[in-house]
């Protein structure tokens, strides 16, 4: 813990030390809704291997923040994500609900006690850090100062090391729905295992109509294997 706090307060003097003493500004300040969403999207389209975020899904609860905005920011974090062959995700405990309610992100996320600012990091080549270090709605900063990027890569690094990993409950089965009666002999067969034509004489069916049948209940029990869609078939309480 006291190696990622100090990375943190390494990333923040390398952002004030850049602000302050350099030749050029530790970032550009990016405002407005619209400005703000075409850098978003811009940092998402630009994506080719890594992806390091802060992030906290519930920090915008109760504010006056526009849905489109939110779904657009959602959105390019997804395409970025999906872009990415590396994604590490640190989100706050106490945002836990939220993620697993929520639309999933491609990559790996780990839970900490909580994130020192929100931040963006794309390929440790540009970062984007609120200016409110809380909202992107309020206003970003796009950071592409290398001292200042690698600074906030190796804060994450090291809160990276002291979170621990966030893993999903499997999402539950479908219900089950009912064997449509007119497949329950054609279940019936095909767990006794009798051959096509021995079933079809005994259902008093022809053979097309018999084929026909089985092909409805595979759909039925999504699978095309006669030994699994028994398997499905229990698991359904159909037998």
């Amino acid at each position: 813990m006291a190696e990622s706090a100090g990375s943190v307060m390494l990333a923040r003097s390398a952002m004030n030390r850049a602000a302050t003493e350099g030749q050029r500004p530790a970032g550009r300040p990016v405002r407005g809704a619209r400005r703000i969403s075409a850098a978003l999207a811009g940092l998402a389209a630009s994506t080719r291997y890594e992806l390091l975020t802060f992030d906290d899904p519930v920090a915008s609860a109760g504010c006056a923040i526009p849905e489109p905005f939110l779904e657009l920011a959602g959105a390019c974090m997804r395409a970025a994500a999906e872009r990415a062959g590396e994604v590490r995700r640190i989100v706050p405990r106490h945002a836990l609900p939220r993620l697993e309610d929520g639309p999933r992100i491609p990559g790996r996320a780990r839970l900490a006690e909580s994130i020192p600012f929100k931040m963006i990091v794309v390929d440790r080549t540009v970062a984007a850090v609120p200016l409110d270090l809380e909202l992107l709605y309020n206003g970003l900063l796009l950071i592409r100062d290398p001292v200042v990027v690698q600074a906030l890569a190796r804060a994450h690094h090291a809160c990276w090391a002291a979170a621990e990993d966030l893993t999903y409950a499997p999402p539950p089965p479908p219900p089950p729905r009912d064997l449509p009666p007119q497949l329950r002999p054609v279940l019936d067969a095909l767990v006794a295992g009798l051959t096509d034509e021995t079933a079809a004489a005994r259902l008093g069916m022809s053979a097309r109509t018999y084929s026909r049948r089985v092909g409805e209940l595979m759909a039925a029990l999504g699978t095309t294997s006669r030994f699994r869609a028994g398997a499905e078939a229990a698991r359904r309480g159909w037998l």
